[in-house]
């Protein structure tokens, strides 16, 4: 990898571990509203999928290391077993699968196809521990793991995709 990769892997890095822990946890779930998807959604723009997925693994272990880097400045590996665990690991598939989409397609459609599409798999895991680790069932744990955060995951798509093809003509 080329320096200047490396630099945009570290700097997204970054962005994520300081936009990741501002959250808002919210009486209907047992996982908070956080910005960490938005920092998502603009690492999908700005890195290559592969590069994406590097930048949340680094993510994941600086928090799982005890940096208070996930949602209202948590750290260490017991937040994987938390609620909120399952989220955490989906953002690498939110990144690849949103990444490839935006890498590929440059028609607007298909790049908010694929992070939704890339949101939705992020959704799935989350969503699956939570009920899991809640003691409900799937189906009853849907309302609290997805429908709460979609019309503001949905938001964050517009603008990280309005700001993100705006860095991509920078960056090219």
């Amino acid at each position: 990898m080329k320096t200047n990769d490396l630099t945009r892997i570290a700097l997204m890095t970054a962005i994520l571990c300081i936009l990741a822990p501002i959250s808002l946890p919210l009486p209907v779930s047992s996982v908070a509203l956080t910005l960490a998807t938005f920092a998502l959604y603009l690492m999908a723009y700005i890195l290559k999928p592969k590069q994406a997925v590097i930048a949340v693994g680094l993510y994941l272990l600086l928090g799982a290391a005890g940096l208070p880097v996930f949602s209202g400045y948590m750290a260490g590996i017991s937040r994987f077993a938390a609620p909120g665990g399952g989220y955490l690991l989906g953002y690498l598939f939110l990144v690849a699968l949103g990444g490839w989409f935006v890498h590929r397609f440059s028609t607007l459609p298909l790049q908010l196809l694929g992070l939704f599409l890339g949101t939705f798999v992020m959704y799935l895991p989350g969503t699956l521990w939570m009920a899991y680790v809640t003691g409900i069932p799937f189906l009853a744990a849907l309302p609290a793991g997805i429908l709460v955060f979609l019309p503001l995951d949905i938001l964050k798509i517009l603008f990280s995709a309005y700001i993100g093809r705006k860095i991509q003509k920078q960056i090219k």
